[in-house]
């Protein structure tokens, strides 16, 4: 630390410096006519004649990652926006002696524009003479040395301005889920869907099983969460008339951190009229394979050691059959003292009291989930743990839903929307038992949401796709915090 202390106080002497020379250290505008990547891809082929021939000239704007300095010459590298650096060449009988006194107060870090113009090195290399340039930016904090090799991810997590610096693998992953992002929007627009947004704070948390944040507002002097789903709203517009709409947006459940879960993340919700979950699964491999074409242009993605094939169609297993696949006896599945106890047997955490939705979710977690390797659709599940889905007409005991599941991870939830008033408010009912019963994540009671349906709702299905896992899965990070540009963290001691 007390290392770090001197080297800000040495670049805050040199800021004085330049002050006191008439130079300002923080300029308000440069016009950069180039970029780096642009003069490399034009320029990077041709020879140092051809180039002394043409006599190129440009100007180019971004940080300083490197100088090198030999006496009367120096060199530098550049970085700019377009995540490509180029070499910079300074020397003293090029520049006025003024503007090399000034060019001798610069550090790595520090952003400046230069003109000037390209010539290839000895080494080949194309870089800039530089006849000009302003310094923009005084970088008063060094960057850290050696950084590509440095493991402190909490580090890299709390200070991301840093690491998207120094590491352009890091701005490449959030190009990359840029790019999936407006795939998904345009497939969706191409289907026509329309965009729409829906309230972030809610009278009534709604629309998944999870705990909200709680806050309160003063001058209605009532308190609102912040919402753990859009659905319920979204199914009100169904309701209005919209047939195809979708929502690109965050939601925020008070849960744990880990690996897999960020306390706000985003979420992609749309919901189309007259169609049902069957649509989905194949309407969903149709958007996943458009994306994925656009985006790395392939089918199979590398994760890790595995290679994952989203080549439709995808293998579908029904939830019971899923369990019975993996081993565990089918008698217990729907009995919740039975799952009780041989979920105790195989050492799984069900806490005293729970619910047959908890006893067999926990089991699903452990037993089957983390053997969903390659795309998979686990089907109909039980009417006790999807409170919002339609039920099936020849098995009432089952609803029309369906979860994607990729490595282990659930990325997308969907189902038959239940569109019977009559039918929601007895679910909603149970939830609100459930919940009396010290069940955090059940549902609460909407009367408005109720109010809607008796209006008539069309029949509709639904999905939400995870964006941050989604992301995950394409740019092959094993963390949801290296897609999420700013992770929940701790607060600093």
């Amino acid at each position: 630390m007390e290392e770090l202390n001197e080297l800000v106080e040495q670049r805050k002497k040199k800021l004085e410096e330049l002050r006191s020379m008439g130079v300002e250290p923080y300029s308000e505008t440069f016009n950069p006519v180039n970029s780096a990547r642009e003069l490399a891809e034009r320029f990077a082929s041709k020879t140092h004649d051809e180039l002394e021939a043409e006599r190129v000239e440009c100007s180019i704007a971004g940080r300083i990652i490197a100088l090198r300095n030999f006496g009367k010459v120096s060199f530098s590298h550049l970085q700019d926006g377009s995540d490509e650096k180029i070499q910079l060449y300074f020397a003293k009988n090029i520049l006025s002696e003024t503007t090399y006194l000034i060019f001798k107060k610069i550090d790595i870090g520090d952003i400046i524009g230069v003109s000037g113009r390209l010539f290839k090195t000895k080494t080949d290399e194309l870089t800039i003479e530089v006849l000009n340039f302003k310094i923009l930016s005084k970088s008063l904090r060094p960057l850290p040395e050696k950084w590509h090799g440095l493991k402190d991810v909490e580090i890299r997590y709390r200070q991301r301005y840093v690491d998207l610096i120094v590491n352009p693998e890091v701005r490449k992953t959030f190009a990359i889920r840029s790019k999936l992002v407006k795939a998904i929007r345009d497939f969706l627009e191409s289907h026509g869907f329309i965009e729409v947004e829906t309230p972030m704070m809610h009278p009534i948390p709604g629309g998944a099983a999870a705990k909200p944040f709680k806050t309160h507002h003063n001058a209605l002097s009532t308190d609102l969460y912040l919402r753990i789903a859009p659905e319920l709203y979204l199914k009100r517009l169904l309701v209005g008339g919209y047939e195809r709409i979708f929502e690109i947006n965050k939601n925020f459940r008070n849960e744990g951190i880990s690996t897999k879960h960020n306390p706000e993340f985003t979420m992609l919700e749309f919901y189309i009229a007259y169609k049902d979950y069957n649509f989905l699964m194949s309407f969903t491999e149709e958007m996943f394979s458009f994306a994925l074409n656009k985006v790395v242009g392939a089918l199979k993605i590398k994760f890790g050691e595995v290679e994952l094939d989203f080549t439709p169609p995808w293998k579908r297993v029904s939830f019971f059959d899923s369990f019975i696949e993996k081993g565990v006896p089918e008698e217990i599945l729907r009995d919740t003292a039975k799952a009780t106890e041989w979920g105790r047997k195989e050492s799984l955490n069900i806490p005293t009291g729970a619910s047959y939705t908890n006893v067999i979710d926990e089991i699903f977690k452990v037993k089957v989930e983390p053997h969903l390797i390659q795309p998979t659709f686990i089907t109909d599940y039980p009417v006790e743990i999807s409170p919002l889905s339609k039920r099936r007409l020849d098995k009432p005991e089952l609803v029309e839903r369906f979860e994607l599941f990729v490595m282990g991870r659930e990325i997308a939830n969907a189902f038959s929307e239940l569109n019977d008033p009559i039918d929601q408010r007895q679910r909603f009912m149970e939830q609100v038992r459930a919940k009396e019963s010290g069940d955090e994540e059940a549902h609460w009671m909407d009367e408005d949401f109720l109010r809607a349906l008796e209006y008539g709702m069309p029949p509709a299905a639904g999905e939400g796709i995870g964006i941050d896992r989604l992301a995950m899965l394409i740019t092959d990070s094993h963390s949801i915090r290296d897609v999420i540009l700013f992770p929940l963290l701790k607060p600093e001691k």
